[in-house]
């Protein structure tokens, strides 16, 4: 069993997994004015609240969009579970080829869904991640990571327009009844939530374009249950797959050095 962590600019989610699946899945705030003791303590409480037993964690893996967090988390782990954890990041093998410009600036949690992906769903794959940015992620018919596309988040826009206008308030992610909004909120909820959804399949279909062909398509993330079912394409949902992704490497590079 291993503990796996993707920290994200919004949120960690933590979870463990081993080879019979998923343990449990949690999140917690990304705070980077915790200390490595507060950390521990979270951690701790969330492996308590599953009766997961310490002894039974072999190690850690983590993706990480958040470097200042990244040395305070080493030293959580260190101090709970007495290990090192593995990031993420150039050098850790992934068996995956990444096709782009600059291979070691791709993003380790794009890296961990396309592992996970390859696996679970084979290739060409379209994968959507939908966090503080929405991520789109391409695997061609050679299974090789060729790029994508960063677009705004949902939480993103929300803030963006409530932050920078005078008159429009705070509202709850959830879809409208119509795409035509009758009144403030109505039409912000249109906006934000259909207007990503139109957003995801226009990239899809235009993807598709430059391709040559069609692909599955996958999404994951904490705002998928907001946006997905509005979308047009058939898209298939999977809330672990960044865990899943962390184990596979876990295991890649355990095994290479025993």
């Amino acid at each position: 069993m291993i503990l796996a962590l993707d920290i994200g600019n919004t949120n960690i989610v933590a979870g463990c997994i081993d080879d019979s699946g998923i343990l449990f899945s949690e999140r917690i705030k990304t705070d980077t004015s915790k200390t490595d003791l507060e950390y521990v303590v979270l951690f701790d409480a969330l492996l308590d609240l599953h009766n997961i037993d310490r002894n039974s964690i072999e190690g850690v893996a983590v993706s990480s969009v958040v470097p200042p967090v990244n040395t305070v988390i080493t030293a959580a782990c260190e101090k709970m579970l007495g290990k090192s954890p593995l990031f993420v990041g150039p050098g850790v093998k992934t068996g995956i080829n990444i096709v782009i410009d600059n291979p070691s600036s791709a993003g380790s949690d794009l890296i961990v869904d396309a592992v996970a992906g390859l696996k679970e769903y084979g290739a060409p794959l379209i994968i959507i991640d939908m966090g503080t940015a929405t991520t789109v992620t391409i695997l061609d018919e050679n299974k090789n990571f060729i790029g994508g596309a960063i677009m705004p988040g949902i939480g993103a826009t929300m803030d963006s327009l409530v932050n920078r206008t005078s008159q429009l308030p705070r509202i709850a992610l959830e879809a409208p009844k119509r795409t035509i909004g009758a009144n403030t909120v109505d039409c912000m909820k249109s906006g934000i939530i259909i207007g990503q959804a139109a957003a995801i399949d226009g990239m899809i279909d235009r993807m598709w374009e430059e391709l040559g062909y069609e692909t599955k398509i996958v999404a994951t993330g904490g705002l998928v249950p907001c946006i997905i079912p509005n979308c047009r394409h058939d898209i298939i949902t999977d809330s672990d797959l960044i865990l899943k992704g962390l184990k596979i490497i876990y295991d890649k590079n355990s095994s290479e050095t025993r």
